[in-house]
């Protein structure tokens, strides 16, 4: 009669466990199983992860009827592996990550792949990780704009023989390597003519706002004559806008970004900041999100090129997409486009110059 009475609320118990499981939990598939697993890498060094990323990847995902768990790292490559191996538990069957250094993504891969996981290297390359796919902007062609941008803005103030600092980003990061490949590109020719001087080059660790903060502080206090300055992306670069400001020389000295954040845009809005590079997260979002659920039912995915792995030397089927390089007067356009609302934009000091910008 006991175990009869324990049957039956035990059966009634794992009824309810399981009902409650299915309302709540939209990381599963009918069937209790993760299909694809998501891990940002944090929240500190862009705001693009959590503001841009999180979004559009869970509303492709939602629009293909597919279950994706999407998570956050927040800086902790331990918490990182743990998350990894959760979704791996979990079933998922497709992995997309993006790496907070090579050797983490790599035992990560590595683990995945053992298990029969496809992984998906989202918007950085693991180095010698073996991921089966990469989705990304050309970054050598960020970097080239980046470059191009700091030149364009000097020229319009005839500056004379310039002194260009390099602010770059975290150095075990290969995004950070391409993106200097791209604007060497465009200014070692000008530096070997004697056009600009060479000035400052330093890596920012794990591309760090309050590191770069002091690192640029160091940087004027060597050389207070730099006259334009290459920064690999929007928080390096308000991180130097913000030194400079001590110093009343923001808006002499032209300070490139990347990512058109909100603050990166209200920057270049203000003259204190040349330019910044716009990359349509929603459209890399989408593609990964396409090319996961082709993964996922079974099918190959198409890409539209091939990135070389430094480290292995293999080529990384990738699917990659074409930055925007952003002024003043394009700012518009990247409202235009969603990926930032007029509202949170144009607030206080920012809606007479959203006005005159056509905004």
């Amino acid at each position: 009669m006991r175990k009869g009475m324990f049957s039956a609320a035990a059966l009634s118990f794992a009824l309810l466990a399981a009902t409650l499981t299915a309302c709540g939990d939209d990381s599963a598939d009918p069937g209790g199983r993760t299909q694809i697993g998501v891990i940002l890498p944090d929240s500190k060094t862009s705001a693009r992860w959590e503001t841009a990323d999180r979004k559009y990847l869970r509303q492709a995902f939602e629009a293909a009827g597919v279950k994706a768990d999407i998570q956050n790292a927040q800086g902790d490559k331990n918490a990182f592996q743990t998350i990894a191996d959760q979704m791996i538990t979990n079933g998922a069957s497709v992995l997309v990550m993006t790496n907070l250094d090579s050797g983490t993504g790599k035992a990560v891969i590595q683990k995945a792949k053992s298990q029969g996981v496809t992984v998906i290297d989202y918007d950085r390359l693991t180095l010698g990780g073996g991921a089966q796919y990469y989705v990304s902007f050309d970054n050598v062609k960020v970097g080239s704009l980046l470059g191009a941008g700091v030149a364009q803005c000097l020229t319009d103030r005839n500056a004379v023989r310039p002194v260009v600092a390099y602010l770059n980003g975290g150095p075990t990061d290969n995004n950070a390597t391409l993106l200097k490949t791209g604007y060497d590109g465009v200014l070692k020719p000008r530096f070997e003519a004697g056009q600009y001087v060479k000035g400052p080059d330093q890596a920012v660790p794990e591309w760090d706002n309050t590191k770069a903060g002091t690192i640029f502080e160091q940087m004027l206090t060597g050389r207070p004559d730099i006259g334009g300055v290459v920064a690999a992306n929007d928080g390096l670069a308000n991180a130097a806008i913000a030194v400079l400001k001590k110093q009343k020389l923001n808006g002499q000295v032209p300070v490139s970004g990347q990512d058109a954040t909100v603050q990166g845009l209200q920057n270049v809005l203000a003259g204190d900041q040349c330019m910044t590079v716009y990359k349509a997260i929603q459209k890399e979002a989408e593609a990964t999100a396409k090319l996961a659920v082709a993964l996922v039912k079974g099918e190959q995915g198409a890409t539209n090129g091939a990135v070389r792995d430094p480290e292995s030397n293999a080529d990384v089927p990738s699917v990659l997409l074409e930055p925007k390089p952003i002024y003043p007067r394009d700012v518009k356009d990247v409202v235009a486009d969603g990926y930032v609302t007029k509202a949170e934009l144009c607030t206080g000091e920012f809606a007479k110059l959203c006005a005159d910008n056509g905004i």
